[in-house]
Order: C-alpha cells, then structure tokens, then sequence
C-alpha cells in the first residue's frame, strides 16, 4: 500500500485505521476486560485502532475479523501509551554546550544555570530551546510533560508568556504544564515577588512549586514559609509541586514538614515532591513516620535517578557512594503514588539524557532495583503521573482514547530495559509519526558552536 508508513521495524496505515494484533501490553496500564496478563504481567491482546482512537482492546484472537480492515502483526512486542514526563526543566535544557557545569556538583550547577539564565534566557532562546526538547520527547514517545520554569526577578514575565505559547502550538501532540520555581526563602524576604508568582502561576493555569531545602530540619522559616505556599494555592486553587531534599544531608528534613504543613493546613489538591533524596538516609524508625505522614497528606513521590546520580554525592578523586533515589520500595509498599522522570536534559545540572521516557525507565530499574519487585513499575512512567497530572486520556491503553501508542521491539521486560528501543515506532492518533530526533545543530547559534 503506497499510502503506508514504513516506521522502525513495522508498516503502519497512514489512515490510522487498521487492526495491531499480537501486541503485548502491560496489564498495570491496560483498562480493558477479560484479559489476562502473564507471569510478566503483560496482556497478549489485539487492539482495533479505528478513525486514530483505540476501538477496542481483547486477548488475541478474539476480535471478529473484518476483511476490508488491514492488520499489522506486532511480532508479540510490547506496546505502551505514551509516556508521561511530570518533572523536567524545558527553560534550561540543551545549555551545556555554551554553559557546562565545571566540576559536576550541585553548586557548579546552581552557578552555571544562573549565570545563563542572565546571560541569554530571551524569548527567541528559550522558544527555540523548548521547541528543540520538546520535539525530542515526541520522537521518543512522551505524550505529556509538566516543566518546571525559573520563577525569579525578571524572568518569570518573560519564560511563562513563551510557555503558554508552547503549549498552544503543542496543543494536541504534547500536553503541557509548567510550574513555579523559586527559593522557599523569597517567600517571607520578597512578599511581593511571590504575590507575582502566585498570580503569573494562576493567570497561565500552572502548578506552585519551590525548593524547600533551606538548610536544617528545624526551621521555622520553613515552616511558616509552607504555611503561605499553601494557603496561597488554597485561595487559587492550584496544584502544588515540590523540590524536597535534594541532597545527602542528613539535615535535610523538609518532606516531613511538607507533609505537616499538608495536614495543618488541610490542603485538598494535588501535592507531589521530586526528589526526596536525603530520606534514603533516614532510620527504619523515622522512615515509617514519614510514611504514615505522606500518606496521610496524600502526597506522591517522583524520583529523577539519573540526575541525582550525576550530581549526588560528587568530590573529585572518590568513588560515588550512594545512588540518590529516595525510598521508592518503601512509598509504593505503603500506597504512596511514585514516579521516575527525565528532570534536566544536558545542562549544567545534568549533563546528558534525551528526555527519553524508555531510558528513565531503563536506568531506574537498575539504579533502583525495580526488577524481582512486582510487575507494576511501568506504571511510574505512565498512569501514575497521568493522575497526578489530572490527565483522563494518557498513560494508559484504554477504549475511546487516541490511538497514542508505543510499539517497542521487545517481546519482554528484559528485552525491554536491555536496549535502548532505537527502533520504536510511536503512533499519534493512530498514525505513525518520524521518530528521528532533532539535529543537535539547530542550536549552534546559540552556543557560538561549541561542542562538548
């Protein structure tokens, strides 16, 4: 068929009518009936694809055939939704070339940064930096992303107008949220840069976040700081995200007043921390009592494990000792939502990645053990974050959805995270899209074409 689109290591319908049979799914994120899944906890099931959304899912073979609709054999690889990316930074990505950390430490990295973000962060280079990371996730198979944007000074009028522009001209090929980003400290020394804040976040229908880290596990600044952050997002009505603890101090203790804050102030939307490093460090004893106390402020846990191991733990001459992922054994045991997500993408706080989904996941079930620990992780990367994200139609295979899928080459888990999937063929509505990712060339000119 002339019409077809040869992608990866399958044929696809240009029409985005056609029935994918022999296809793997992982139950976890399957919403269909009737299906089984295996010892691996994936479905063999046929999928009726029809108009770009999923007419119907059911175990192999037990469609009615249609003999005027064409069928595509997935060989019995494994097919997932698009992916969902809840913690990335869109504003900073692909800066290393012209602005490298120089030395790979957390302070390089808060140095580097700044000193870019002064220096070129305009309308045209963050346009451009955006729209270059962004066609990278769709070539990978991300359906939606939330980004956190540098809220400080000058800047935060001029990221969130470019944001909100990506996001119209992204409408319906990625879903995007972005969210504030701020020292907690600005909160009670700059009252009226945070009321700024609070009102650019809810003028562009974003989240509130900032870093709560200040330094020590007692601090009343923190938490009266937290007091305002919430009742701010209380009287707006907005979403809060976090980034908690991203350290290996033992003083760093903020998810537990975090979640305090939470309960004392009776918050009712969503709440999710990134990071959460330092609770890996925390005894059997105090770890239970943060647990019961996520929970009870019903608070989700992202973990980045490929940008805290770059930057976790970093002195030159020594070996790394610990990985920096929080406890996620530990969260997802006790009915704590957990996720894993891309977070930096080459620039001064991480020096590589592709916002690659697939990697994320194929690094954090090494780095983090997911495997011989149930069948559910994909849900990390996926459904998980799509409720967090209050996103219906992603993250999942499901009836009546677009027909947003990504077919791997890997018939199973440890085909899956043993390759990269180089080869993965990612349907949009229904149609096969060009997966080649942007030319790192594009931005030349905005690094005075240095490469490293």
């Amino acid at each position: 068929m002339s019409n077809d689109q040869r992608q990866g290591f399958l044929t696809i319908p240009s029409d985005g009518n056609f029935r994918l049979v022999n296809a793997r799914v992982p139950i976890c994120l399957l919403s269909a009936g009737g299906v089984a899944a295996d010892s691996q906890g994936l479905a063999h099931v046929d999928i009726l694809i029809e108009n770009g959304k999923i007419g119907s899912v059911a175990a192999m073979g037990g469609m009615t055939l249609d003999a005027g609709l064409a069928q595509v054999d997935a060989r019995g690889s494994i097919v997932l939704p698009r992916l969902v990316d809840i913690h990335t930074h869109l504003d900073k990505g692909f800066i290393w070339a012209r602005t490298p950390n120089p030395d790979g430490t957390f302070t390089g990295a808060l140095e580097s940064a700044g000193a870019d973000r002064e220096a070129h962060w305009s309308t045209e280079d963050l346009a451009r930096r955006m729209d270059f990371g962004l066609r990278c996730a769709l070539a990978h198979g991300t359906g939606a992303i939330r980004t956190h944007l540098d809220s400080i000074d000058k800047q935060t009028a001029i990221t969130w107008p470019v944001f909100a522009e990506m996001r119209q001209n992204w409408q319906g090929i990625i879903a995007l949220q972005a969210t504030s980003l701020f020292v907690i400290d600005m909160v009670l020394d700059d009252e009226a840069q945070f009321r700024e804040i609070v009102a650019t976040t809810a003028r562009y229908e974003g989240n509130l976040g900032c870093v709560t880290f200040n330094g020590g596990p007692s601090s009343e600044r923190t938490d009266a700081a937290l007091d305002r952050i919430f009742q701010a997002a209380i009287r707006e009505g907005l979403d809060l995200d976090f980034h908690v603890d991203e350290s290996n101090s033992r003083d760093a203790r903020t998810l537990e007043r975090v979640a305090d804050a939470a309960i004392r102030n009776r918050f009712p939307n969503k709440l999710l921390c990134g990071h959460c490093c330092s609770a890996s460090l925390l005894e059997d004893v105090e770890l239970s009592r943060l647990i019961d106390k996520l929970a009870q402020a019903r608070i989700a846990v992202v973990s980045l494990p490929m940008c805290n191991m770059y930057l976790q733990d970093r002195e030159s001459g020594r070996t790394p000792h610990w990985r920096g992922v929080a406890p996620l054994h530990e969260f997802k045991a006790a009915g704590i939502p957990v996720m894993v997500a891309s977070d930096n993408t080459r620039d001064p706080f991480y020096a590589y990645g592709d916002l690659d989904m697939l990697e994320v996941f194929r690094e954090a079930t090494r780095i983090a053990h997911l495997d011989h620990s149930g069948n559910d992780w994909l849900r990390t990367i996926a459904a998980t974050p799509a409720d967090i994200m209050n996103l219906d139609r992603h993250g999942r295979v499901e009836a009546g959805d677009p027909a947003d899928l990504v077919i791997t080459h890997a018939r199973s888990m440890n085909e899956l995270v043993s390759r990269p999937q180089s080869d993965r063929v990612v349907l949009v509505s229904g149609r096969a899209i060009d997966t080649t990712p942007p030319d790192y060339a594009e931005l030349d000119a905005l690094s005075a074409h240095r490469f490293s």
